[in-house]
């Protein structure tokens, strides 16, 4: 099984275990580190969302940075056994993983979220099959974010993606590109 490490904080070098790359794409080191370098402090005792979780190494390093929870999202039935084994063998009272399309499970939660958090949404790229309006529908789950409920939304994306300047009541704060994948944060 292919394994990535924790970049920093109180769970680093632990092992995150890798979904199949059939089903899951992992986000780059450097841009996982230029994100959190971004967050810094602002991520302490705050919660994390990762839609379209994988492996879960998001919302895992944001805790070992220390965050309050990290909610997951995913869809393949492969990858979600690897998410939840990663998260409880790493922070299993801190996790809660949510195992189903994101776009059917996300409006659900966002309905009960109680705490301002900050949201990564990591969508498939849309140039694998039956992904064409991946994008388009993303942007959909972020609007229906309340904006009290979110400090930050980081979005990374086909850097040939043009992401709009607005999406709902949400302005585009920095892009980053690391090239072919680029974050996009909102605010």
């Amino acid at each position: 099984m292919i394994t990535k490490k924790i970049v920093a904080g109180k769970y680093k070098n632990m092992l995150i275990n890798l979904p199949s790359l059939d089903s899951t794409r992992s986000t780059k080191s450097i841009m996982k580190e230029s994100l959190f370098d971004t967050l810094q402090f602002d991520i302490v005792n705050e919660p994390f969302v990762e839609v379209f979780g994988g492996s879960g190494s998001m919302g895992l390093e944001a805790l070992s940075r220390g965050g309050s929870h990290a909610y997951f999202f995913e869809k393949d039935k492969k990858a979600f056994l690897v998410l939840k084994d990663n998260c409880n063998r790493i922070a299993k009272n801190d996790t809660t993983c949510i195992g189903g399309d994101s776009f059917v499970e996300f409006p659900k939660f966002i309905k009960k979220l109680k705490h301002k958090s900050f949201f990564y949404f990591d969508p498939p790229f849309s140039i694998r099959d039956g992904m064409e309006d991946i994008y388009e529908n993303t942007l959909k789950l972020i609007e229906m974010i309340p904006k009290e409920l979110a400090h930050l939304i980081i979005v990374e994306h086909m850097s040939k993606q043009k992401m709009p300047e607005v999406i709902g009541s949400y302005t585009l704060k920095k892009t980053k590109k690391f090239g072919k994948s680029t974050l996009t944060y909102y605010t």
